[in-house]
């Protein structure tokens, strides 16, 4: 059977994370899930909060009539107004429900915008380190994803980003917290690449959108807060999922939402709406729409992550491995100790741990760890780590 040959391409180009997470397969039937170390896979491992399971049960024996029928694409009002009502209270704006559209997770998010908003060459600025599938959402509607570099500590390089700029920059991709750095952008950040964009768009005379991806935006830890990017930038769209704060990764359950002092507001959602159909997605899950809408603001697990992350950071670093420390999400990205990363994590393998290269976010030389596992999988996996540190010498 063939695909195209864009498709092939794309293959070939694939997640090293599902490559990472295929390896721990083999690893696993050999060895025992005990003694695997699986840091690849942003799969968060806590289960929902109380009130999801009490409002999945009323729901099953009490049900809604009609509750599995189609909805309005955009979402069921009352779920709209909900996150509108939590977002209002936030970021002092006044967003109305037509101003969110309901969305098959923070993916589908991201594809139903770039539909929107892309004409065929759009070019879409990205900070490198990155999610892989960014470049795959841009390419799907005619996109080009550019890529600039962070700064040294991951923050935004608002240099590199204005030298990216073209007449053909139709957005710039934000996604804090970072995956993979854990990274929190600053508020000073924002705001002089806010400064950048409104000098661009007049001088450009073209509109330049700020698009945010947060679905890590309620893990945060140590008092730390997420600048809001609604109120900071006037042409800014905010797409998230529930995946990660309410762990539902595969109920995929997102939404988009926009500042209402875009231009033409209206015809922006009605667009948005209508890319929501014609991509295949329709609406987003009738039953999660219900489920979250009175879940708006609630978190799993921050304490919990917290302590995994302090658990790995401390460890990594008494090692001597070089670690910028999260602020927030659940991943660490530390510097790998030889230039090639790729053959940095085929060498931790040898001790059963499982890791993504940094060239898999567009960072050569550093790797990831998802420490969305349990604190037992953590604690057993230090002295593989030691050992691993040990074979590069890294602390004399």
């Amino acid at each position: 059977m063939s695909i195209s040959n864009k498709v092939r391409d794309c293959l070939s180009r694939s997640s090293w994370i599902r490559k990472m997470f295929e390896e721990g397969d083999r690893l696993r039937a050999i060895h025992g899930a005990d003694k695997v170390y699986d840091f690849t896979l942003g799969n968060p491992d806590l289960e929902p909060p109380a009130e999801f399971k009490t409002g999945l049960r009323e729901l099953a024996v009490n049900p809604v009539p009609g509750m599995h029928k189609y909805m309005s694409n955009a979402g069921y009002p009352e779920t709209r107004k909900a996150v509108v009502a939590y977002l209002n209270a936030k970021t002092g704006l006044n967003l109305t429900e037509n101003n969110v559209v309901m969305t098959v997770g923070a993916g589908g998010a991201l594809n139903v915008v770039f539909k929107t908003i892309l004409n065929p060459g759009d070019e879409v600025i990205v900070s490198a380190p990155y999610f892989v599938e960014y470049g795959f959402y841009t390419d799907n509607h005619g996109g080009k994803l550019v890529v600039v570099n962070s700064k040294p500590d991951f923050q935004l390089d608002i240099a590199a980003i204005e030298k990216a700029i073209t007449p053909k920059t139709k957005a710039i991709l934000i996604n804090s917290p970072n995956n993979p750095t854990g990274v929190i952008y600053t508020e000073a950040c924002l705001n002089e690449l806010a400064k950048l964009i409104a000098k661009k768009e007049k001088e450009l005379n073209s509109t330049i959108y700020l698009v945010s991806d947060e679905p890590y935006s309620a893990l945060v830890y140590d008092g730390v807060k997420v600048p809001q990017v609604l109120s900071i930038f006037a042409h800014s769209l905010l797409v998230t999922s529930h995946s990660k704060d309410l762990a539902l990764p595969g109920e995929r359950i997102g939404y988009i939402a926009f500042n209402p002092k875009i231009p033409d507001a209206e015809l922006l959602f009605d667009g948005l709406v209508f890319a929501n159909r014609v991509l295949g997605f329709v609406n987003a899950p009738a039953l999660m729409q219900r489920l979250i809408a009175d879940l708006q603001g609630k978190c799993v697990g921050v304490e919990i992550y917290r302590e995994r992350r302090d658990l790995l950071y401390n460890h990594l670093t008494s090692i001597g491995f070089e670690v910028v420390k999260p602020q927030g999400a659940f991943y660490l990205f530390p510097k790998s100790p030889i230039p090639d990363d790729v053959a940095f994590i085929r060498s931790a393998v040898k001790y059963n741990l499982l890791l993504v290269p940094g060239s898999g976010f567009g960072t050569p030389g550093y790797f990831r760890i998802a420490y969305c596992v349990s604190k037992e999988t953590i604690l057993n996996s230090l002295p593989a780590f030691t050992k691993l540190a040990e074979e590069y010498q890294l602390k004399q």
